[in-house]
């Protein structure tokens, strides 16, 4: 019964490190390297916090697409960056912006939460 038990836990260690692993496809930055980018134009800001968290505090140039929302509309020829509140959910959405075919997609790591610590 032990080793069942320690098979199960194995596994879902393995799943839970698959999950919150970096995606071939995605770049990783920090607040402190978003900064100058939110002066550019042309990338495309995504925020993927629910609406309430998104309307309780936000950066301006960010949209709001809370995760599940379609973000295959969003434009394939520009950069993508995204944020949550501690870039769990914002890993989640670059993973499947990279499955859409999107090719310049970008995780803030820590999200909000790296705002507040910076």
């Amino acid at each position: 019964m032990e080793q069942w038990i320690t098979w199960i836990a194995l596994v879902l260690m393995a799943i839970m490190i698959f999950r919150f692993m970096p995606k071939k496809g995605v770049k990783y930055i920090s607040t402190k390297e978003l900064q100058p980018l939110l002066e550019r134009e042309d990338v495309v800001f995504v925020d993927v916090r629910s609406a309430s968290e998104y309307k309780e505090a936000h950066i301006p140039n960010f949209i709001n697409r809370p995760v599940g929302s379609y973000l295959g509309d969003l434009p394939k020829d520009k950069p993508i960056v995204v944020i949550c509140q501690s870039g769990v959910r914002s890993n989640k959405a670059c993973k499947e912006l990279v499955k859409l075919g999107y090719t310049d997609v970008t995780n803030v790591r820590r999200g909000m939460n790296g705002l507040k610590a910076a």
